[in-house]
């Protein structure tokens, strides 16, 4: 079973930006908990604050992964591209927050590309992935059977 995680924009930030909302914990801790929470899957992270650059790995992720799971960053309030990659995957694809987007600003509230996905879930911080992750994972098996 294979899972690309995707983290969009200012991801790379994590643990400097904004603490208090998002966490201590650095990109490269968050990506290390997702493997040993999950050491009999395989993962492809990647990180890009490039809108194209993330659609070209949806439409990637979808030829070679089980799933995705994606935290598009604010490209969840504003890209309608991006959603379109998403909508036109033939794999499950599950959006996470570390925050609760419902509990943030006006703007944050709505999630564009979360309408596409399988699945949205916010608000738990690293374990946002976890759930996300798993949801993913027995998405992608019922879909294998």
């Amino acid at each position: 079973m294979k899972i690309t995680i995707i983290h969009g924009a200012n991801l790379n930030l994590l643990g400097t930006r904004e603490p208090n909302i998002y966490g201590n914990e650095r990109l490269e801790q968050l990506n290390q908990y997702i493997l040993e929470s999950f050491p009999s899957i395989e993962f492809d992270f990647f990180q890009s604050n490039i809108e194209g650059e993330i659609i070209n790995k949806v439409q990637a992720a979808s030829l070679n992964s089980d799933a995705i799971v994606i935290n598009p960053g604010g490209y969840t309030h504003t890209s309608v591209a991006i959603a379109d990659s998403i909508a036109a995957s033939n794999i499950p694809v599950v959006e996470v927050h570390l925050s609760n987007i419902f509990a943030r600003e006006t703007y944050r509230q709505v999630s564009i590309t979360g309408s596409k996905c399988t699945g949205t879930i916010s608000g738990f911080g690293q374990y946002s992935y976890i759930l996300g992750i798993k949801a993913a994972l027995n998405l992608a098996k019922k879909g294998n059977d």
